[in-house]
């Protein structure tokens, strides 16, 4: 096997000299074996991508496994994830591996080289971005992979699937707005994740549109948890003028808005409007039914699947491909016009 960064080739053996290691050592990093000391790993997969290793053009990974990667599983809506990935991986006869890794910037450094052993026929990351070294270690190894991005904005270049942030954020808050509230507080999510930026921006964009002015003292930096919501409601609910109405970034911190609301005797929607954001299954479910932005989540998951897919069978063009779905309002129990009293 030769490799060629598009002007000269270049021989396994020619890199094993110019590593100053075997020729087994060379076999070992490409198929990720753990046998191999950090820094010989480092200089070899330094000179692989120097030189431009690619596996020859011709050769298709016929893996039977689709991997997907979360930072964390037990969000509520990493289950609509999976759903959108395994109906997908069905259809092509394939088997879903499931991994956790990182944080929900990008996956743990372990992963990469598990992932390089398993060589799956593809991956779907849920992430805001993937780091350029391991996006060449992937591409070296022809596992092509996409990321689903509710929570980023992945760099140029990079394959992926999100969704409309921006709007969404403008949608909860024209609907409070047409209801009749003017003193709306927001509960966004980490201020370092692209999608509580949007969201954000879109409830600034729906006040300034309609001549309300933003208060700052409504504005919360939530974590998309149940008890992050639940802290800023309370802060909210018990200012000398609360809001009428909260625009909560996610609907698990509009559950804690709707507990803190209840701790404090506050009657929702009576006393105070909630709109949430993702529209997971248990906002069904919530007391009252949750008024919420839904983010077509599986949606999501089915259209990474497919451009995995068509990467893997050698759709270069796929590779480019930067795709967002709409969200749209629906509007349940927890939102209602509003009232003189609500004011308290």
């Amino acid at each position: 096997m030769s490799l060629s960064n598009g002007v000269s080739r270049v021989t396994l053996s020619e890199i094993a000299t110019e590593a100053s290691v075997s020729l087994s050592t060379i076999s070992k990093v490409l198929n990720a074996r753990s046998d191999v000391a950090p820094a010989t790993r480092e200089r070899v997969e330094s000179l692989l991508e120097h030189h431009g290793y690619r596996r020859r053009g011709g050769e298709k990974n016929d893996s039977s496994l689709l991997e997907l990667v979360f930072p964390e599983l037990e969000s509520a809506w990493s289950m609509e994830i999976i759903k959108g990935v395994e109906s997908i991986a069905r259809q092509h006869g394939l088997s879903v591996v499931l991994t956790e890794s990182g944080s929900r910037h990008a996956p743990g450094a372990e992963w990469i080289a598990g992932v390089l052993r398993r060589r799956p026929a593809g991956v779907v990351l849920v992430f805001s971005d993937l780091a350029p070294h391991y996006r060449e270690q992937l591409r070296s190894r022809v596992i092509p992979f996409v990321i689903i991005d509710p929570a980023g904005d992945p760099s140029p270049g990079v394959p992926s699937v999100g969704s409309a942030n921006w709007s969404g954020g403008v949608q909860a808050t024209r609907h409070l707005l047409e209801l009749g509230h003017r003193r709306i507080a927001a509960i966004t999510g980490p201020e370092d994740m692209m999608c509580s930026l949007a969201r954000l921006d879109g409830f600034r964009s729906a006040m300034n549109s309609a001549g309300v002015p933003v208060d700052p003292d409504l504005i919360r930096i939530g974590d998309f948890h149940v008890d992050g919501g639940r802290r800023a409601a309370m802060e909210l609910l018990q200012l000398q003028h609360p809001p009428t109405a909260i625009f909560a970034g996610s609907d698990l911190q509009a559950l804690g808005v709707i507990e803190a609301a209840r701790t404090l005797g506050v009657r929702v929607p009576e006393d105070v409007s909630v709109v949430g954001y993702d529209d997971v299954p248990l906002a069904k479910w919530a007391s009252p039914q949750l008024t919420t932005v839904h983010q077509p989540l599986r949606e999501m998951a089915e259209e990474a699947s497919r451009l995995v897919l068509r990467l893997r069978d050698g759709d270069s063009a796929a590779g480019q491909t930067r795709m967002d779905l709409a969200t749209t309002l629906v509007v349940r129990d927890s939102t209602a016009p509003f009232a003189g009293s609500a004011a308290r």
